[in-house]
């Protein structure tokens, strides 16, 4: 993108704050931040917002390396782990309540939205399954884990099509325009 694509404005907030609003606002009793060193201009954007920052000291490696870094953030005793996108400020609100009820079905240990265009994000994460998180490589998002064993992944139907995420100028542009589909 050239800039700081979590920065960026949308509705007079950051993109950042949107994506994080949207977590707290479902009940998510702990957020971390894991962002890349140099988070103040992050920390900035949420400020007043009840969460925890996380540094990846190598945020460059990949995915992996920030889901790594969070897992081992996580406090004892953490049974589920929520991994949501900061650039994607979008997700209706009715996903995460849907998918922290979907994960109490027996044998389920990954709850997933399916918007009408695929799986997308956030996953809900069982404990059981943090030590496959641990072990992605660097290159690799949680999407591993979640294709690993479909029989253990419990699907939440959403009818909307998948919230954005905001990697190019043309994605941004999109969701700030007149015609954005949220």
């Amino acid at each position: 993108m050239g800039r700081p694509k979590l920065l960026l404005e949308l509705e007079g907030r950051p993109i950042i704050r949107h994506a994080v609003e949207r977590v707290i606002s479902a009940g998510i009793r702990q957020v971390f931040v894991v962002a890349g060193p140099g988070q103040g201009a992050l920390a900035r954007a949420l400020e007043g917002l009840p969460v925890r920052f996380v540094v990846n000291p190598t945020p460059e490696v990949g995915q992996g390396s920030s889901v790594s870094v969070g897992i081992h953030s996580l406090p004892a005793g953490t049974t589920a782990v929520l991994i949501a996108l900061g650039d994607q400020p979008g997700v209706p609100p009715e996903v995460i309540p849907a998918l922290l009820d979907a994960l109490k079905t027996p044998g389920k240990t990954i709850a997933a939205p399916r918007y009408a265009d695929g799986l997308g994000n956030p996953v809900l994460f069982a404990a059981s399954v943090f030590p496959e998180m641990l072990a992605l490589p660097g290159d690799r998002g949680a999407r591993a884990v979640v294709e690993r064993d479909p029989s253990r992944l419990a699907v939440v139907d959403i009818r909307s099509r998948m919230p954005r995420d905001i990697d190019t100028p043309e994605d941004y542009e999109s969701l700030s325009g007149p015609d954005d589909p949220r």
